[in-house]
C-alpha cells in the first residue's frame, strides 16, 4: 500500500496568488462599477487619454482587446458619448480615437475609484514592503514566462 500524500502545510504559492488575484480583480471591478464604469471601459479610456491608444490598432495592442470585442466596446462608448472616432485624413483606413468631455469626466470618476482602491490595498504596507512585493510579483511573472511548455 502506497503512502498517500497529505494536504500541503501551506497553500501553494501558485494557488494563493491565483486566489488573491481573483479577489483583487472582483474588488477592483466592483470599485469601477460603483463609479459608473467597468475594467474594460477604464482600460480603454486610460489608453486613449494617456496617448497609448489613439488609433484602434494601437488601442488593441495596448489593452489586449482585439477584433469584434474591441469594436463592440468602442461602438458602445461612442454611442454613450464618451469616445469619438474619426477617419485619419492622412490614411483613410486608420480611425483615430479621442475622449469627449463626457469621456474625460467618466475617466476622472473611474480614476478616483481606482486611486481609492489602490490606497485601500496599500493600508498597513510600507513603501519598502511594496517594493519587495513588486519585485516578487515580477519574479513570479518571469518564472511563468520562462517555464517550459
Amino acid at each position: 500500500m502506497l503512502d498517500q500524500p497529505g494536504p500541503p502545510r501551506e497553500t501553494p504559492i501558485g494557488l494563493l496568488t491565483t486566489q488573491v488575484g481573483r479577489s483583487l480583480e472582483q474588488a477592483f471591478d466592483a470599485a469601477l462599477t460603483s463609479a459608473g464604469g467597468s475594467r474594460s471601459i477604464w482600460l480603454i479610456l486610460l489608453a486613449i487619454i494617456s496617448g497609448a491608444g489613439t488609433t484602434q490598432a494601437a488601442l488593441a495592442e495596448h489593452v489586449g482587446i482585439t477584433g469584434p470585442t474591441l469594436v463592440h466596446h468602442l461602438d458602445r462608448l461612442e454611442r454613450s458619448g464618451l469616445v469619438e472616432r474619426q477617419t485619419d485624413p492622412a490614411n483613410r483606413r486608420v480611425r483615430t480615437l479621442a475622449l469627449t468631455d463626457s469621456g474625460r469626466t467618466a475617466f476622472l470618476g473611474m480614476r478616483e475609484a481606482a486611486l481609492a482602491f489602490d490606497a485601500q490595498l496599500r493600508t498597513g504596507i510600507s513603501e519598502a514592503q511594496l517594493a519587495t512585493l513588486r519585485k516578487l510579483l515580477n519574479r513570479l511573472r518571469t518564472n511563468v514566462k520562462e517555464a517550459p511548455s
